[in-house]
């Protein structure tokens, strides 16, 4: 007989591969699994697409790349698949039945796909007298195990009584136990059935014993424990499995040691280290896994990191102190002067109370910036917070240390921070905050910024007084409007006002153009904005109170520039973003432009000038055109002023008549005040028609509608009374005002002519606006002692203490 050589070497049965690292899969048994990777999915992707059988390797060794033969047990099993669910992230998840063990021979990779060669391990299916009996005995002793175990379930048991066959019966049997994935792998391993069934025999006898051992520690843990509290049982378990294996000696694991000593070392006041010491104490007694234990250490950690008696150093000396602040800050004489008022005053007196002062001004004027140039004066940690937006009392004070997640207010973190009892403390946005069902914030201030109270501010979590008398605290807001009574008494008022134009140029030139050249990569170069270019921005493109509109812009030309020489430079000169006249300028300074995009050019070598021209190419159309102060001679248009919290505006209040019965009609979204004031206009100017020659019964042959543009923006306020008046007036008589008169006043029934605020930042707006007499009432004469000396040559003004003098002003002369 002859027998052909191919024969002899036949092909091995090749399946689909799915490598599991810590599962093991019996045949005989249902099991899900994930798969997570992309080689698993398209094994499986493979399989479906054939009778859906697999082969199941079990990993034995983490590889540090590919996985390969060595890294896997000899023997695996060949399943099926019942089902495979997608999932919504992209995985899957695999219900297989395990069929037969297979010996793993060879891996494959075909088109990306992982293949296993393997052969297959048939097991007799005989079950002899003694096998029989070993069956019998593996069963009961699986339900003794199951008793104990109630996470065996009844349809489990069902399946182990019904099992025809050795194989079943441990493979059902194994598959429940929590054994390491070695133990089961051996008994895969095993031909012989009846070492299987003697060796799985043991082995659930074995966690018959520790489930055993497992509930007679427990029941000795709860005799000795004086209240049976569940969270205790994992820590007095522990403590029990520790006798029994004779580690009993172990070291504090609540850290109440550590805690004492570092008390111990702490300089702070008695009764703070009275109470840290008792709460030591109560911290050892209590078990470490206990929540109460964890809050307890979270408390005292707090009480020992912060500073009971840590203080910097204060720089006293006036000199520096003058520079420090004039370096960071033009003008602002105000405040600086209040701060070195302090310096002096400690040089001969140590012991002195923190003050408590309030920067009041509008946006980007410098306000949070000033307090950290004083921490820098002063030689002290600077710390911030922000109240805007904050309406819960605890965020000030803290919850009591019962809550779940509870911590300490803003005040104590913050000192914390800054690991210092005498830092300057910044409360950003005072006026921003409110209050709701939890509380109102600006009452747990009244004891922080107190100086009679706040050396012993007591944090609800702590539970302990606090000195904040040595802390410096500065606040800020825009408008003192909003700033409860109680509040504002405590602290010390320093208004900020707004900057003239005159003066943000200065700022612009000494800090803003310097600041941006270093951030933007051209401090070495000798690029200068000129006036004309800096007035541009400031008319043009901020239009504001503060700078720090003007500060982006600034940066943005910069930024601009910047963009523009190494776009020349790097031969892009014919883009739309390059100015077409700087062309050659740049080819001068750089010399021939390169194709390497990676080659930058010398940055330092820019010598321009850029004017208005180039801010408005660079920046686009200008947004803000003057404000409509509207220098028509018109009847019945007068010009006046506002305060807003972002600086001064003018107000132009328009009036027009119209045939009717009388009716007044207000537009413009005019608040309750200003509403009054028309009709207080209205009223006076019904009560003295004679005296300026007007029809007396003029309100009944017209409607009158006053209007106040910019219709979308709400205002309110008393201060626009005389500018109702003279427009009125002017549409009643026919004639137009005196050109670029600006007023301002509070008006009365009586002809009298009542004082307004926020006069320095009207008059700024007025002298804006080209407009250049000024109209205020009499006891607003002071004011003018605020106002830049500047803006002074410029403007003239005329004080009136009555309506009727004040309109007399306004007309032309002999108008009545």
């Amino acid at each position: 007989m002859r027998i052909n050589k191919s024969q002899l070497n036949l092909k091995k049965p090749e399946l689909p591969v799915i490598i599991l690292p810590d599962t093991v899969i019996f045949p005989y048994t249902v099991a899900p699994f994930f798969l997570t990777d992309a080689i698993s999915t398209r094994a499986v992707d493979e399989a479906m697409k054939g009778k859906r059988d697999i082969f199941l390797a079990f990993q034995k060794e983490k590889a540090e790349s590919t996985v390969q033969k060595k890294h896997l047990y000899s023997t695996g099993t060949v399943a099926h698949i019942l089902q495979v669910l997608k999932l919504p992230d992209g995985n899957s998840r695999l219900l297989v039945e395990g069929r037969s063990k297979g010996e793993l021979v060879k891996l494959v990779k075909r088109k990306d796909i992982l293949m296993a060669q393997y052969k297959p391990l048939h097991e007799s299916r005989e079950v002899g007298r003694t096998l029989a009996a070993g069956m019998e005995t593996l069963q009961e002793t699986f339900y003794e195990y199951a008793r104990a175990n109630k996470k065996i379930t009844r349809e489990t048991k069902n399946q182990v009584e019904q099992a025809q066959t050795p194989e079943k019966v441990i493979g059902i049997i194994a598959s429940q136990l929590t054994i390491p994935s070695e133990e089961k792998i051996d008994l895969l391993d095993m031909d012989s059935p009846g070492e299987k069934l003697k060796r799985l025999t043991e082995i659930v006898q074995l966690e018959i014993e520790k489930s055993s051992l497992k509930q007679d520690i427990s029941g000795r843990v709860r005799k000795k424990m004086e209240k049976t509290q569940k969270e205790y049982f994992l820590n007095e378990q522990l403590k029990e499995i520790n006798k029994e294996l004779g580690n009993s000696d172990k070291e504090d694991p609540s850290g109440a040691s550590e805690l004492e000593n570092r008390i111990d070392e702490m300089t702070m006041p008695e009764e703070v280290k009275a109470k840290a010491l008792k709460e030591v104490k109560r911290l050892g007694r209590l078990q470490p896994m206990s929540p109460e234990s964890g809050v307890l250490r979270t408390y005292l950690e707090w009480i020992v990191d912060l500073p009971w008696s840590e203080e910097s150093d204060d720089k006293m000396n006036l000199a520096r102190a003058a520079q420090v602040l004039d370096e960071d800050h033009y003008d602002l004489k105000k405040a600086k002067e209040r701060i070195l008022d302090y310096i002096a005053v400690r040089q001969v007196r140590e012991k002195l109370k923190g003050p408590i002062l309030c920067f009041v001004g509008p946006p980007g004027t410098g306000k949070t910036s000033l307090g950290r140039s004083v921490a820098r004066a002063l030689n002290r940690e600077f710390v911030r917070i922000s109240l805007g937006g904050v309406r819960d009392e605890a965020e000030i004070r803290g919850h009591r240390k019962t809550y779940v997640g509870a911590l300490p207010g803003k005040i104590i973190q913050s000192i914390k921070k800054a690991g210092t009892t005498n830092p300057v403390f910044l409360l950003d946005e005072i006026d921003k905050m409110s209050s709701d069902f939890r509380g109102d914030p600006s009452a747990a201030l009244l004891e922080v910024l107190d100086p009679e109270q706040n050396a012993t501010f007591t944090d609800h979590y702590l539970e302990l007084s606090y000195d904040l008398s040595r802390v410096m605290f500065i606040t800020t807001a825009n408008s003192l409007h909003n700033i409860p009574r109680p509040l504002l008494d405590r602290m010390e008022v320093i208004e900020v006002p707004g900057y003239t134009e005159i003066e943000k140029i200065r700022i612009a030139r000494g800090f803003i153009i310097p600041k941006q050249l270093r951030e933007n990569g051209m401090e070495n170069s000798r690029l200068t904005l000129k006036d004309d270019a800096i007035t541009t921005l400031i008319r043009n493109y901020t239009m504001e109170s503060g700078v720090r509109n003007l500060e982006r812009q600034i940066g943005q030309v910069i930024r601009k520039i910047t963009r523009e020489a190494i776009d020349t430079y790097q031969k892009r000169s014919g883009g739309n973003n390059v100015h077409t006249a700087r062309i050659h300028k740049y080819q001068e300074i750089f010399g021939s432009p390169v194709s390497d995009e990676e080659n930058l050019p010398d940055l330092s070598a820019i010598d321009l000038e850029v004017d208005g021209n180039d801010v408005i190419h660079y920046l686009g159309t200008p947004p803000i055109q003057d404000e409509d102060s509207d220098t028509r001679e018109h009847p019945g248009l007068a010009t006046g002023m506002a305060w807003t919290e972002l600086g001064g505006r003018i107000l132009p209040v328009e009036v027009s008549l119209l045939k009717g019965d009388g009716k007044l009609i207000l537009t413009g979204k005019l608040g309750d005040v200003m509403k009054e004031s028309a009709q207080i206009a209205l009223s006076y100017l019904r009560a003295n028609a004679e005296n300026f020659d007007i029809d007396p019964g003029f309100y009944k042959e017209y409607d009158i509608h006053i209007h106040v543009p910019e219709g979308a923006i709400p205002k309110d306020g008393p201060s626009a009374g005389i500018t109702m008046t003279a427009a009125l007036l002017s549409a009643l008589k026919k004639t137009a005002l005196v050109r670029g008169v600006a007023m301002t006043g509070e008006i009365t029934l009586t002809d009298r002519l009542l004082p307004i605020g926020g006069v320095k930042e009207k008059v700024l707006a007025a002298h804006r606006n080209k407009c250049t007499t000024i109209l205020l009432p009499e006891k607003n004469r002071k004011d003018q002692e605020d106002l830049p000396p500047e803006i002074m040559d410029d403007l003239s003004f005329v004080f009136s203490s009555s309506v009727r003098e004040a309109l007399e002003q306004l007309f032309p002369k002999g108008t009545f």
